[in-house]
C-alpha cells in the first residue's frame, strides 16, 4: 500500500484540472441551446439560424433535443467502457493521468468545433456536424473526467485529504461554471467593434477553451501519479455494491434538483419575480460567493455529524429553497426579496452537496477495493458521472415540459414561453425530487463503509509496526 500523501499545494494543483473541464462543460450547458436556437430578438441582432427551429419532431421535440438524446445514449456505453480501460490500464505512468493528458487537447478543440457549423444557413449538414462533434465532446469529456474523478479516491489517503480535495474541486467547479457565462459580458463589446453576432461568441469560446486546456494539462504534468498510487490494474470491469446503489440513486435526484435550479433561475427571475434578467447573474454570483464562504465549516460539520447526515440536510435545505420559490406570487412580497431569501437559503445546501458526495464515492471505492482486492475507482466515478448526465437530462425534459403549462406556445419558434403557474409546478416537482434523494440516501450504511476502512488501516499500521520492530532487532 502506497501511503505517500499529496501536500495541500498538490491538492490545489489537482483541483485546477476540474476548473478546466468545468469551463468546457459550462460552455456546452450554457450556450448550446442559446447559440443554435436563437430567439427572435437574437436574430434581429444578427444571429444566424443553423438548424430548423421549433418543435418539429413529433410536435414536441426540437432537433437539438433529439441530438442531445442520442448523445446521452452514446454516453451510456462510453462511461463504463472508458472506466474499464482506465481501471485495467498497465501504463507505467499510471492508470489515470495518461488518459487525462491524451484527452485534454481534443476535448478543448472539439468544444469549440461544436459551435462552428459549416453552412451559414439552416442545413442538414449543420445537424450532422453538431451531432458528430457533440458525440466526440462527450467521448473526450469522459476520457478526462472519469480517470480524473477516480484519482479523488486514490490521492485522498485519509478522510481529511478527501474532504480537502472535494472542497477544492467543488470550488473550482463553481468558478469554472461562472467563467462559462463570461460571453454574456464580452460578446456585446465585440459586436460593437464590428464583429458578427455568432463570431463574437466563437471568439469567447476559443478564449475559454484555451484557458480550460491549460488548466486541464497542469495537473497531468505537475503531479506524478506513480509517486502516490499503486498502479495495480483491475482484472474485472463490473461490480455490485449495495451501498453504492443507494448513493447513486440519491445522486440522480441531486442532479435533477440542481439542474432544475440552474435552468429555471433565469425564468424564475424574469417571469415569477418580474425582474430584469440581469438579476440572474447577480443572484447566481451572490449564491456562489456565499456558498464558498461556508466551505471552511463543512469539514467541521462532517466530523461532528458525518457525511450522510450532512448530505441529507443539504437535500432538505435545497427543498426549502424550492418551497420559497413555489411561494413567489402567492405571498404578497417583492420579487427581489424572494430572490435574496432563495440565495441565502440555498447557499449552505449547495456547499454541502457540492463537496461531500465526491468524498462519499471515494469512501465506497476504497472499501470496495479493500474487500474485493480489486481497484475499480474508475467504474465508481464513471457511474457517478453517468448519474450526473442522467439527472441533467431528466431535469431538462422535466423543465421544458412543465414550465410552459398554462402558456400558449408557438411551436415554430425557439422562444420558450414559461408561465408563473408552470414554474410553480417545476418548483413543487423539484421539492419532491430533493426529498426523495434524502430518503434514498437514508438507506446508505455509512457506518459499515467507514468501519471497514478504519479496520483495514489499523491492520496495516500494526503490520508496519511489526516489520519495523523486526528490522530494529536485526540491527
Amino acid at each position: 500500500m502506497n501511503t505517500k500523501r499529496l501536500t495541500k499545494k498538490q491538492m490545489r494543483i489537482f483541483a485546477v484540472g476540474q476548473l478546466g473541464w468545468s469551463i468546457l462543460g459550462g460552455v456546452i450547458n450554457a450556450w448550446l441551446v442559446t447559440f443554435y436556437l436563437p430567439t427572435a430578438g437574437d436574430i434581429a441582432n444578427g444571429a444566424v439560424s443553423y438548424i430548423m427551429p421549433g418543435l418539429i419532431v413529433f410536435g414536441s421535440l426540437t432537433v437539438l433535443g433529439v441530438i442531445s438524446f442520442i448523445c446521452r445514449i452514446f454516453d451510456a456505453f462510453t462511461d463504463p467502457w472508458i472506466a474499464t480501460l482506465s481501471d485495467k490500464s498497465k501504463n507505467p505512468k499510471g492508470r489515470r493521468i495518461p488518459f487525462m493528458r491524451l484527452a485534454a487537447i481534443p476535448f478543448a478543440l472539439v468544444t469549440v468545433l461544436v459551435f462552428c457549423a459549416p453552412v451559414n444557413a439552416i442545413s442538414g449538414v449543420n445537424v450532422a456536424w453538431i451531432l458528430a462533434f457533440l458525440i466526440l465532446y462527450y467521448l473526450f469529456m469522459t476520457m478526462y473526467c472519469t480517470p480524473y474523478n477516480a484519482l479523488i479516491s486514490e490521492f485522498g489517503k485519509t478522510q481529511e485529504d478527501r474532504m480537502y480535495i472535494s472542497t477544492a474541486i467543488s470550488l473550482t467547479y463553481f468558478i469554472g461554471t461562472m467563467l462559462a457565462y463570461l460571453p454574456f459580458v464580452f460578446a456585446g463589446p465585440l459586436q460593437a467593434a464590428g464583429v458578427a453576432f455568432n463570431q463574437s461568441y466563437r471568439i469567447c469560446f476559443i478564449a475559454l477553451a484555451i484557458i480550460a486546456l491549460i488548466c486541464m494539462l497542469l495537473p497531468t504534468f505537475l503531479l506524478r501519479e506513480r509517486d502516490f498510487v499503486d498502479a495495480a490494474p483491475s482484472q474485472t470491469g463490473t461490480f455490485r455494491n449495495r451501498e453504492f446503489r443507494f448513493f447513486v440513486g440519491s445522486d440522480v435526484m441531486y442532479w435533477i434538483g440542481l439542474t432544475l435550479f440552474q435552468t429555471g433561475l433565469p425564468f424564475f427571475v424574469k417571469v415569477s419575480m418580474g425582474l430584469d434578467e440581469s438579476y440572474t447573474m447577480i443572484f447566481l454570483g451572490g449564491m456562489t460567493v456565499l456558498s464558498a464562504c461556508f466551505y471552511p465549516v463543512v469539514s467541521r460539520f462532517v466530523k461532528k455529524f458525518g457525511k450522510k447526515k450532512m448530505v441529507i440536510f443539504g437535500f432538505f435545505g435545497l427543498a426549502l429553497a424550492y418551497i420559497v420559490t413555489a411561494l413567489i406570487g402567492v405571498l404578497p412580497l417583492p420579487g427581489i426579496l424572494f430572490g435574496v431569501v432563495i440565495v441565502v437559503i440555498a447557499a449552505f445546501p449547495m456547499a454541502l452537496l457540492g463537496i461531500i458526495p465526491q468524498s462519499i464515492v471515494a469512501d465506497i471505492a476504497e472499501e470496495d477495493s479493500l474487500r474485493t482486492k480489486e481497484k475499480r475507482e474508475g467504474m465508481f466515478f464513471a457511474a457517478r458521472t453517468f448519474a450526473m448526465k442522467l439527472g441533467q437530462s431528466v431535469a431538462m425534459l422535466t423543465f421544458t415540459s412543465l414550465a410552459i403549462l398554462g402558456a400558449a406556445q408557438d411551436t415554430g419558434a425557439n422562444d420558450i414561453t414559461a408561465s408563473s403557474f408552470g414554474l410553480r409546478i417545476v418548483a413543487i416537482v423539484a421539492i419532491l425530487f430533493c426529498s426523495l434523494g434524502a430518503f434514498v440516501l437514508m438507506a446508505y450504511n455509512e457506518k459499515k463503509v467507514l468501519s471497514a476502512i478504519e479496520e483495514e488501516h489499523e491492520k496495516y499500521a500494526e503490520t508496519s509496526a511489526e516489520k519495523e520492530g523486526r528490522e530494529e532487532k536485526r540491527l
